[in-house]
């Protein structure tokens, strides 16, 4: 009866501990996203690699499942990030930057590209017609940006303004729409003067919308993110994955061409701009 009382407890203190260790490397690898467009168009946008990856994942002899998180704004996936409760992230540039000044562990797995390229440009619209030519003439004007965290929607844009003598006071108004699409159509029913977005969204309602583009800025591709001390070894079978990735059919829904290798430093023109938007006076 002894022998069989000490056994159970040593049973029992072993299964305290394996639950005390939790899941074993990566069972679930959560990866996540803002809504920078309808959650509905998040999901589809990223679901086809985010098959390609669990294919990848499991090929590699990981039993890991990877799920998606739609975040319902910047702030929620920053956080996120930046306490682990996200293992890999695709970002803008600036909430990369915020995050990394939060939490030095997070580390780039990599960036996107079109071309080979990796700039893209944001752009500042106007309806069709209006006597607006560039953003000099904006004195007096309402502006829409996008969100408080995105580099085209509020840090590279003001940096231009900055460069083109407008300040906050300057505007007769202007507003936070959150995403992209919302500025279009915002701009396009004659809400605002003018607004910024990123040129893929430009591209999309120019002319089913009557927008005209007035001016247009370099900006970085969007960094692949992944969380302080997340395993190597997943690290590097996503970071892997992704380099490989040549597949049109996935990669058409990003609108992007594939991924590159990614350095702190190809974020440093994003750093300078955020840190001239501090002169617009928000």
């Amino acid at each position: 009866m002894r022998r069989k009382y000490i056994f159970i407890n040593v049973f029992v203190i072993a299964m305290f501990f394996v639950t005390l260790a939790g899941p074993s490397l990566a069972e679930t690898i959560t990866f996540g996203i803002y809504t920078s467009d309808k959650p509905t168009t998040m999901y589809q946008k990223f679901k086809p690699i985010i098959d390609y990856l669990q294919n990848r994942i499991t090929q590699n002899g990981s039993d890991a499942t990877v799920k998606m998180k739609i975040f319902p704004s910047y702030v929620a996936a920053v956080d996120a990030l930046v306490g682990g409760n996200v293992d890999f992230v695709r970002f803008g540039p600036a909430s990369y930057i915020i995050v990394k000044d939060r939490n030095k562990g997070v580390r780039l797995l990599v960036m996107e590209h079109k071309n080979n390229q990796k700039n893209f440009f944001g752009v500042f619209i106007a309806a069709k017609g209006s006597p607006i030519a560039s953003i000099s003439e904006l004195k007096g004007k309402s502006f829409a940006f996008g969100n408080k965290n995105c580099s085209i929607g509020r840090y590279l844009s003001q940096a231009e303004l900055i460069k083109a003598g407008i300040r906050s006071t300057d505007l007769s108004k202007y507003e936070y729409l959150g995403r992209h699409d919302k500025v279009a159509l915002a701009v396009a029913v004659g809400n605002y003067d003018v607004g910024v977005v990123k040129e893929n969204t430009f591209k999309k309602y120019s002319d089913s919308k009557g927008l005209t583009k007035i001016a247009q800025f370099p900006n970085v591709t969007k960094p692949w993110v992944v969380r302080s001390g997340l395993d190597d070894k997943m690290f590097n079978i996503l970071q892997q994955a992704l380099l490989e990735l040549k597949d049109k059919n996935i990669l058409k829904t990003l609108k992007q061409d594939g991924f590159l290798a990614a350095e702190d430093s190809d974020y440093d023109s994003v750093r300078q701009g955020m840190q001239l938007s501090k002169e617009f006076g928000d």
